[in-house]
């Protein structure tokens, strides 16, 4: 992990965030930033760098008449976020004097203090983000993603994905205290402007936990019976654990990393449900009894989930695909070995790419004779998203936003 120094400004932090991600390769979610940031400031560096990212095409567009060349990184960042501030709503007199500040300070960025100032001051007055195309996905993604979708469906996910995303929530079955907010047809809520997650009604006692409405949807196409033994491979950080728990199954989670899986038994303590915790690799790991079920949330490439981790484009290049769905395959044949007779696996990633959803259930179809399918049954699921094999496919587009996923339910012969 790389620690963001230069300063413990909301501002200067989230510059060093832009240069880790964009000039390193670090993911977001592994840059440090200074200890000496208060929370709220901690808050707004993220949010800064977040949405820098997420509307990146955008801003260049509205840089790029701007400049003769291409300034180094670390100033080309500072104008990024000084432009996403003024489209934000910021003065431009504010905007300009920090973003200039912010270049005299660095090193490498001092001399180059007054092209910062020129060039800001040559900004319109009403920079809309919003009039620009959306920012496209990088080609490796998008060219199979037309392929499989077509160029409307992929345009429309690239306006989601432009988006800030709202917050979803699993509500206990018997849930005393909700936000209020749109209940989705899965039974998800949907927050628009949730604040400060920790603060809201039933968050202390537990009622509800934070999850997308697609990675709900995983267990909901289980359709759990109480008693039911349920393991849950790759079960961090247990949102899908607590949902199978809260169903009265009893549950087995199983993930390779300790410090992910000390997430889940904080947020079972914290919601009052009970799973076994078993922190072991999954390819080499063996259970002592086979199971009624087992939910396996494969590793995958994580690109429906672009919309809330915007970084992702800038980070990966497509060449850890094929691993993964090796990796996959590998993990789903092991599974289903664990399966009582009869047994049902439901196996989902949070992919949109076809590779690692309906052509990897072609492929375990044909490596398992007696393997079958089961279409779901749920009668809130639009037709229209469950493919001809009788998996489910779902979309950032659908429903105003949700993460990118493919779920299809097996049963083992």
């Amino acid at each position: 992990m790389k620690a963001v120094t230069e300063s413990v400004t909301a501002r200067s932090a989230a510059v060093g965030v832009l240069n880790a991600v964009l000039g390193e390769g670090e993911m977001l979610s592994q840059v440090v930033l200074p200890d000496a940031l208060s929370g709220p400031d901690r808050a707004r560096a993220e949010r800064l760098a977040t949405q820098v990212l997420r509307q990146l095409d955008r801003i260049d567009r509205v840089l790029k008449p701007l400049l003769r060349k291409a300034p180094p990184l670390a100033v080309l960042n500072i104008l990024r976020l000084a432009v996403y501030e003024r489209a934000d709503g910021a003065a431009a007199h504010g905007v300009v004097n920090e973003a200039v500040s912010l270049a005299r300070r660095g090193k490498r960025t001092t001399h180059l203090s007054g092209l910062v100032n020129a060039v800001l001051r040559a900004l319109p007055e009403v920079v809309d983000l919003a009039a620009l195309p959306p920012p496209q996905m990088p080609r490796w993604l998008r060219q199979p993603m037309v392929h499989a979708y077509g160029r409307e469906a992929v345009s429309a996910i690239e306006a989601v994905q432009a988006l800030v995303p709202a917050v979803d929530i699993t509500p206990k079955a018997a849930a005393v205290a909700v936000p209020e907010g749109e209940r989705l047809p899965s039974g998800s809520i949907r927050l628009a402007t949730p604040g400060q997650i920790t603060q809201l009604p039933g968050y202390d006692a537990g009622d509800w936990w934070v999850q997308d409405a697609a990675a709900a949807m995983a267990v909901r196409l289980m359709t759990v019976q109480p008693g039911e033994t349920v393991l849950d491979v790759c079960a961090a950080p247990g949102g899908k654990t607590l949902q199978l728990a809260d169903a009265g199954a009893v549950v087995t989670a199983l993930d390779i990393s300790a410090p992910r899986m000390a997430r889940v038994e904080e947020n079972l303590a914290r919601t009052g449900l009970s799973a076994r915790l078993v922190v072991a690799d999954a390819l080499h790991w063996s259970p002592e009894e086979r199971f009624d079920a087992i939910l396996l949330d494969a590793p995958c490439s994580a690109t429906g989930t672009l919309r809330r981790h915007p970084d992702l484009p800038f980070i990966k290049d497509g060449s850890e695909v094929a691993g993964l769905v090796e990796l996959q395959a590998a993990l789903l044949d092991r599974a289903l070995g664990w399966l009582k007779p009869g047994g049902r696996l439901v196996y989902c990633t949070c992919s949109l790419l076809p590779a690692e959803g309906e052509e990897q259930l072609a492929a375990a179809l044909l490596r398992h004779p007696g393997l079958a399918v089961v279409p779901p049954a749920l009668t809130w699921l639009p037709p229209e998203w469950v493919t001809p094999q009788g998996g489910v496919r779902l979309r950032p587009d659908y429903w105003g936003g949700m993460d990118g996923f493919f779920i299809a339910t097996l049963t083992a012969p």
